[in-house]
């Protein structure tokens, strides 16, 4: 079988022969460039140019870091901020719970409409006094958190502004 695949591929067609086709050469132009000297002025602003890009660059990068610091400790602060919020309203919950499941409890045991109505009375009064703590409690912890988030990154960004500028 090798013998027939000889046979049938023509041998004028070989890479080596003469009538292969080969890429034409061209060469690049030359073009030469005029020599001249760049002015000692010309070459002063340039340095002063690409010193001050450099000590602005360094400012820059300095001050990002900085802010990115600041913005990294705000984070927890308002993430600690955030789970203790939620924590107090959950308390808040359970006690409010807790004081319905007595309120019905104690309104089982009512033997007439005097005593439902002072036992309503006095449970109502309760709960808004206990709201009212809680709400307190609750807006004491979120300005605390906000003023504790805000106020680092207030006065750090007010420093970076001042060193970049």
């Amino acid at each position: 079988m090798t013998e027939a695949i000889e046979t049938t591929i023509p041998k004028s067609k070989s890479k080596a022969g003469p009538s292969a086709f080969e890429m034409p050469k061209f060469e690049i132009p030359n073009f030469e460039m005029p020599k001249m000297e760049i002015p000692a002025a010309f070459r002063e602003i340039a340095e002063k140019s690409v010193s001050q890009a450099k000590e602005t660059y360094e400012k820059m990068k300095s001050a990002a870091e900085e802010a990115t610091d600041v913005l990294e400790g705000t984070y927890t602060t308002a993430s600690k901020g955030a789970s203790d919020y939620g924590l107090k309203v959950i308390e808040a919950a359970r006690a409010n719970t807790n004081a319905a499941f007595d309120f019905a409890s104690q309104l089982m045991t009512v033997k007439s409409l005097s005593e439902m109505v002072e036992l309503s009375t006095a449970h109502t009064r309760k709960q808004f006094e206990s709201l009212t703590a809680q709400s307190k409690e609750l807006a004491t912890i979120a300005q605390k958190v906000a003023t504790d988030t805000a106020e680092p990154v207030k006065e750090s960004f007010g420093k970076v502004f001042k060193k970049v500028a």
